[in-house]
C-alpha cells in the first residue's frame, strides 16, 4: 500500500481544489475556503500532499567506541 487509509481530509490536498496565495484554497464546491477546511466532498490527491522532513541524524553525541565491534 502506498499511501495510509487515514489521511485527514482538507481542503489543501483535495482534487476538488486549488492553491491560491496565502492559506486560501479555490474549491469548486465552495469557493473560496480556508486550507485547513473541508467537506463531505473530499477527493484526496497524492500529488498535492507535501510530506513531512525527515527528522535529521544528531552524530555529536556518538563517539568512535559506537562503532566498533
Amino acid at each position: 500500500m502506498l499511501f495510509r487509509k487515514d489521511i485527514e481530509p482538507r481542503c489543501l490536498y483535495c482534487a476538488r481544489g486549488t492553491q491560491l496565495e496565502g492559506d486560501s484554497i479555490l474549491c469548486k464546491r465552495r469557493g473560496v475556503v480556508n486550507a485547513g477546511d473541508h467537506c463531505r466532498a473530499f477527493r484526496y490527491d497524492p500529488l498535492k500532499r507535501v510530506p513531512p522532513r525527515p527528522a535529521s541524524l544528531n552524530f555529536s553525541g556518538l563517539k568512535d567506541e559506537d562503532f566498533t565491534l
